[in-house]
C-alpha cells in the first residue's frame, strides 16, 4: 500500500483536528503533519486522542510565512488546507484578517505547493461562496458546483477568492487542486462562536439562546466526521477523477436556527422560554444548501449521521467534556463573551 504524508493547515481547529482524527483511523497508511498559527480557535487539546501516535507530528506556524510553510511541508506529498479565518459576524467586524490568511495565505500554499510537487492539493471553500442557494433565474434551490459565486460577506468572499486562486494553480500549472464546498459543520470540539455549541453552551448554563432575525434563515448541515470521510474518498480517488474538479459535499438536511435552538433544547429538556430573537446581522444569507450528487455519484460517498443523531452526539460530548469547554472560556475571548451574552447586550431582543 502506498504511504502518504499529509500536510495539514489548521490541523488544531475543529474540521482540521476531526480530519486528523478521523484520517489516521481511517488511513493506517499515512502520515499526518500539522501546521497551526494556534489562534483562538486553534487548541492543541483537540489532537490529545492522536498527540501519542508516531505517524502524528505538530508544527506551529502562520500559513502567511512563506519560508515556514515551505519548511514544514518538504517531504509531504498531499496537502489538504483547513487553515482560514471562519466565522462571517468576525469578518464584519475586521474584514483584513480574512483577506490575509485566506487569501494570502493559501497563495503562500499553493506556491510551496507548485515548487515541491505536491501530488494532491484540497482546498477547503464553503458553500457561503454562492451566497444564497439559488438558479440563474433566482429560483430557490441547492446549489451547484457550477453555479456563480455571489459572496454576501467578507468571509464569504475571501473564501470565494481563495478558492478560485486554487483553481488557478491547477488550469495554469497543472497542480493537482480539487476545491471542496461544504455545508456548515457540527460535532465535538466546535469553537462555541458557531450556532450549535453556543446554543449548547448557553443552554447548559441557563442562558438565554440568541436567533437572529426571525429564526427561519436555514442552512444544510453535516456531522463532521461524514465531512472528514468525504475528504477522505477524495483524497483515495484516482488523479483522473478529481484533479480540478469542484465538489459540493452536504447532506440535504436543511434546518433553520429556530429549529436548532428548539432542538437543542428539547435535547436537554430545558423550556423555550430561553430563546431570545435579536436583531439580524448585516448580510445574513437566507439559504445555504448543496446539492452533493457529483461527488455521490463519482465516489460513492454518501452522509452516515442524520441531523438528530448528531446533535444527540455532540450536546453528549459538551457535557462529558466540560474541563475542555471551561479552558476555551477561560481564555476571556471578548468576542466569544458576547457572543453568548448576545441577548442581553440588544436593547431590541424579546424571548420568543
Amino acid at each position: 500500500m502506498e504511504q502518504h504524508t499529509i500536510f495539514v493547515t489548521g490541523g488544531a481547529g475543529f474540521i482540521g483536528s476531526g480530519f486528523v482524527r478521523h484520517v489516521l483511523g481511517a488511513m493506517p497508511e499515512a502520515r499526518v503533519v500539522v501546521f497551526d498559527k494556534l489562534t483562538y480557535a486553534g487548541n492543541l487539546e483537540n489532537l490529545a486522542a492522536v498527540r501519542a501516535d508516531t505517524r502524528f507530528a505538530f508544527i506551529q506556524g502562520d500559513i502567511c510565512d512563506a519560508v515556514a510553510v515551505r519548511e514544514a511541508m518538504r517531504g509531504c506529498d498531499w496537502v489538504v488546507n483547513f487553515a482560514a479565518e471562519t466565522h462571517v459576524d468576525r469578518s464584519i467586524v475586521d474584514p483584513g484578517a480574512f483577506v490575509r490568511t485566506d487569501v494570502e495565505g493559501t497563495y503562500v500554499l499553493l506556491e510551496a505547493a507548485r515548487e515541491q510537487g505536491t501530488q494532491r492539493f484540497i482546498q477547503i471553500s464553503t458553500d457561503e461562496v454562492y451566497g444564497n442557494a439559488e438558479a440563474p433565474d433566482g429560483a430557490s434551490r441547492p446549489s451547484l458546483e457550477t453555479d456563480a459565486l455571489k459572496p454576501l460577506s467578507p468571509y464569504a468572499a475571501s473564501k470565494a477568492g481563495a478558492d478560485r486562486l486554487a483553481f488557478s494553480y491547477w488550469a495554469t500549472y497543472g497542480l493537482p487542486v480539487v476545491v471542496t464546498r461544504c455545508s456548515n459543520n457540527y460535532g465535538p470540539y466546535q469553537y462555541p462562536e458557531k450556532q450549535l455549541p453556543l446554543f449548547i453552551t448557553n443552554a447548559l448554563a441557563g442562558r438565554a439562546l440568541p436567533v437572529y432575525g426571525d429564526g427561519r434563515n436555514t442552512r444544510d448541515w453535516i456531522y463532521v466526521d461524514d465531512h472528514c470521510a468525504a475528504l477522505v474518498a477524495i483524497l483515495r480517488a484516482p488523479a483522473e477523477q478529481v484533479a480540478g474538479e469542484v465538489f459540493n459535499i452536504g447532506t440535504d438536511e436543511e434546518r433553520g436556527i429556530l429549529d436548532n435552538a428548539r432542538a437543542v433544547l428539547e435535547v436537554l429538556g430545558l423550556p423555550e422560554r430561553l430563546i431570545t430573537l435579536v436583531p439580524d446581522r448585516l448580510g445574513h444569507v437566507r439559504r445555504h444548501a448543496v446539492d452533493s450528487a457529483k461527488l455521490r455519484a463519482r465516489l460513492g460517498w454518501a452522509p452516515r449521521t442524520r441531523f438528530t443523531d448528531g446533535l444527540a452526539q455532540t450536546i453528549a460530548w459538551y457535557r462529558l467534556n466540560t474541563p475542555w469547554l471551561d479552558q476555551v472560556l477561560a481564555r476571556r475571548d471578548s468576542f466569544l463573551d458576547r457572543a453568548l451574552t448576545l441577548a442581553a447586550h440588544q436593547p431590541e431582543a424579546h424571548q420568543l
